[in-house]
């Protein structure tokens, strides 16, 4: 068979197989050993081998050590004294209830890795709260549902450590790539949320003033609530230790004096002893979800690690990604076309796919492309991320909408989707600001020591 037309049937097989909706880590291994049998079955014996060595590797073990991290705070009541403090200093502002969660959810990012844990723990607090000071169900839950995406984004990522791993580049690069772009990113969604509110409020007093009934606009997103100067500063104090695990993970790896490993490792020690000592976390049952949870989660990513290492062994044996890499360069839509392509590609990849799937078999099979085209692989991390937070709030897959879903039930999934329209624009605005200025996902990494 031809090389080109193999590529084609290989990578479209594997498509096909994962929208089926079996595990992801079963359909990548079963697809493997299929075209193992039929086209290169000399490398039957070396699977094991396969399978052990993409385990043997020193920066897996950020991955585990980073979901342990996670596991503790969210157990606590850490979320809702992040969500509170927020709240507290963004309450005057238009739909500041809304800024907050944005807000929130950048910080819990900081602390997590993944997105749907951040939507679920900034969710279960905010989505009530904003509904109950009149905010519209759909907003509210769109708005936790896209302020949880910025858990793949903002460092500490799995899906980074997941494409630093694919790849073969530079994690904690990739970490510090993500910063600034995740600091736009909750900028621009808070700008929004603000505009939105403040064009509310006034088409509310244009009404009354025209004695027109718009009962309830006028408060929507309206805070009542008045705090002093000691209370915000407490609020603080209550989150300061969550605000130093952050700042110590960067700075450890901007400063070049810890792996992602380590750091993730020392982040997951001090996050135990927070949940130990402030909010009093230290029952057996409680230790116990904990780790079992981050054991579920762990073997889950490692599992389809695994599979997909075997499914890029089998694709680079077949020429696979070569070919692939080949056809796409070949495309007569230039540089920017064919970075168009990908782009549309991953996006709708991403409404089929799981995240951590698409980085582990696309990844390895764009970075020639990407290369070739003579953009850095640590910038087309950030592009890739950004397209796939949009993945994340698509059907049928959007994983942070069932989150929310399970915590409001009751809210329409067209009303979320509706309201979830601008931030899908915002993703893609920033998407073209990392194309015209590459350096605000190259600078941080370029000044790195070590």
């Amino acid at each position: 068979m031809d090389e080109a037309l193999l590529s084609i049937v290989v990578f479209a097989s594997a498509l096909l197989v994962l929208f089926s909706g079996i595990p992801i880590w079963a359909g990548l291994a079963g697809i493997s050993i299929v075209y193992i049998l039929i086209f290169s079955p000399h490398i039957l014996q070396t699977i094991p081998h396969i399978l052990y060595g993409s385990m043997d590797s020193f920066a897996m073990l950020s991955i585990p050590l980073f979901i342990l991290l996670s596991a503790p705070l969210a157990e606590s009541d850490a979320s809702k004294d992040l969500y509170e403090a927020m709240h507290r200093w963004m309450h005057r502002l238009p739909g500041g209830l809304g800024v907050s969660t944005m807000m929130a959810g950048g910080i819990f990012a900081a602390l997590c890795g993944s997105s749907p844990a951040t939507a679920a723990a900034i969710g279960g607090v905010g989505i009530p709260e904003m509904r109950r000071r009149g905010y519209p169900p759909g907003l509210a839950c769109a708005v936790v549902a896209h302020a949880g995406t910025f858990g793949i984004l903002i460092p500490p990522s799995i899906t980074m450590i997941l494409y630093g791993v694919a790849t073969e580049t530079s994690i904690g690069k990739c970490f510090i790539a993500g910063v600034i772009p995740g600091i736009l990113l909750v900028a621009l969604s808070s700008l929004w949320v603000v505009i939105k509110f403040a064009a509310d409020r006034a088409r509310s007093q244009a009404g009354m003033s025209r004695g027109t009934n718009n009962e309830g606009s006028g408060r929507l997103g309206a805070s009542e609530d008045r705090y002093t100067m000691r209370e915000k500063l407490q609020s603080l104090l209550k989150v300061f230790p969550l605000i130093l695990i952050i700042v110590g993970i960067m700075f450890s790896l901007y400063g070049g004096w810890a792996t992602p490993s380590e750091a993730a490792g020392v982040g997951a020690v001090i996050a135990f002893l927070v949940v130990i000592v402030i909010y009093k976390v230290y029952r057996v049952e409680q230790i116990a979800r904990m780790l079992t949870r981050s054991l579920d989660d762990s073997t889950m990513i490692l599992m389809i690690m695994a599979a997909a290492t075997l499914f890029g062994f089998v694709c680079s044996d077949l020429y696979v990604t070569q070919s692939l890499a080949d056809l796409i360069l070949a495309m007569p839509l230039g540089k920017w076309g064919i970075i168009f392509f990908i782009n549309v590609l991953l996006l709708l990849l991403g409404c089929f796919i799981p995240p951590a799937a698409i980085v582990l078999i696309t990844a390895p099979m764009l970075l020639p492309v990407v290369k070739g085209l003579g953009f850095d692989p640590v910038w087309f991390s950030v592009v890739m991320t950004v397209n796939l937070e949009v993945g994340l709030l698509t059907p049928p897959v959007g994983l942070n909408l069932y989150v929310v879903q399970g915590i409001a039930p009751d809210v329409p999934l067209a009303s979320v989707l509706r309201e979830l329209i601008p931030f899908f624009v915002i993703d893609g605005i920033l998407i073209v600001l990392l194309c015209i200025f590459p350096e605000l996902a190259l600078w941080l990494p370029a000044k790195m020591i070590g």
